[in-house]
């Protein structure tokens, strides 16, 4: 069976890049053959094991720091282990160094922990995340004298994977998953959002952040109308950012506004996903994966009927193009001149938004022996 990869290595070329040039970027193995129009980089169509997806990018800030991927076909670092899709979107800040880092080595740690295991499990993508973080981590030290603000920065991590007839759902995060759902008594789709979030605007986030840090009544803090995990940040959980989990990244010459008054004695965000495990039933038609920048102006209801009464054929591109839309909307510009405002000044407007589209073709995926359902762990 032929191994697809499709993996966003768009550093440091996109500026953006004609499609021409997309050949000399650094993509160690993974494929880039994309297109390009202005900061948009999209894949109309292409082939998973498991069916068809599509895939689209826009830039906004003045380096692109969102990344992803696409892997199918073995899911095993050995010939006979099992196979599958997975799926990564990595939503970076402070910069694009913990994204870029995420991108190159948590689908490798998955597959070196399969292999171990002799099996996909949640337990399986949860270790690789924390392997992934402890590498990250590991880097920061080495390179904290010379590059202090390195440990500023961090990832939202969301990840997909289609594997013995589950779907699992691991995020980190602001990120999210939406499964396209037909009912069967009414043929209509229904949305159903997968994965937990980690921000701290929902209360639950709040309550959770009291709970594992009951001495401290300022663990969240509500600045301009939004809750912010110390003030700082808004997700409590994330790959990366060092600074609030190892009180010695915590001091000069961090800068700063990074900087707490109070030392802390154990980490401040986690980088443990929450991870749902999903049995999947021919009724589950698509999955949309997607970066925060899309879901701060399309509900999982408008994206989820986008898909559904579009054609497959660029339909990432098109909801991305639905979300530029919402945003000039709500800035009371049009489109079209939203469109010429260039990266960096982009960001004001909207973020950098990263979406897969991943359509399931039922025949590869169900399994009758299963019941249905899903759970959290």
């Amino acid at each position: 069976m032929v191994t697809t990869t499709w993996r966003k290595f768009i550093y440091p070329c996109w500026r953006p890049l004609r499609e021409s040039q997309s050949e000399n970027c650094s993509n160690r193995g993974g494929d880039l053959s994309g297109r390009v129009d202005g900061l948009l980089w999209y894949k109309d169509l292409g082939r998973h094991i498991h069916g068809e997806f599509s895939m689209a990018v826009i830039q906004a800030n003045n380096v692109l720091e969102d990344q992803s991927q696409l892997e199918s076909g073995s899911m095993s670092s050995l010939e006979s282990g099992p196979r599958g899709t997975f799926v990564g979107i990595y939503d970076g800040h402070a910069g694009p160094e913990a994204s870029r880092f995420i991108n190159n080595k948590l689908f490798e740690n998955m597959k070196k922990l399969t292999s171990a295991n002799h099996e996909m499990s949640a337990d399986v993508i949860k270790n690789a995340y924390l392997a992934t973080e402890e590498e990250f981590l590991s880097m920061v030290k080495k390179q904290w004298e010379l590059r202090p603000q390195i440990a500023s920065v961090g990832s939202c991590c969301l990840v997909g994977v289609i594997c013995g007839g589950l779907l699992y759902i691991a995020n980190a995060g602001d990120s999210r998953a939406v499964l396209g759902r037909v009912e069967k008594a009414n043929k209509q789709i229904e949305a159903v959002q997968l994965s937990a979030e980690h921000n701290a605007n929902l209360e639950s986030v709040r309550e959770e952040l009291h709970s594992l840090h009951p001495e401290d009544p300022q663990i969240v803090v509500l600045k301009h109308k939004v809750w912010r995990v110390k003030g700082l940040i808004q997700v409590s959980r994330s790959i990366g950012d060092a600074y609030l989990k190892k009180a010695e990244f915590n001091k000069v010459p961090l800068l700063p506004k990074f900087r707490l008054p109070e030392p802390f004695q154990k980490p401040i965000l986690l980088a443990e996903p929450s991870i749902l495990v999903h049995k999947l039933y021919p009724e589950d038609q698509f999955v949309i994966f997607a970066s925060d920048g899309l879901w701060e102006h399309l509900s999982n209801d408008e994206a989820v009927e986008l898909v559904h009464n579009s054609p497959r054929n660029g339909i990432a591109r098109k909801l991305v193009k639905a979300a530029l839309q919402e945003a000039a909307k709500k800035r009371e510009m049009r489109y079209s001149d939203l469109k010429k405002i260039d990266r960096g000044v982009r960001r004001h407007f909207h973020d950098d938004i990263t979406v897969i589209v991943l359509f399931l073709d039922s025949s590869h995926l169900i399994s009758r022996s299963f019941s249905r359902g899903a759970f959290f762990q």
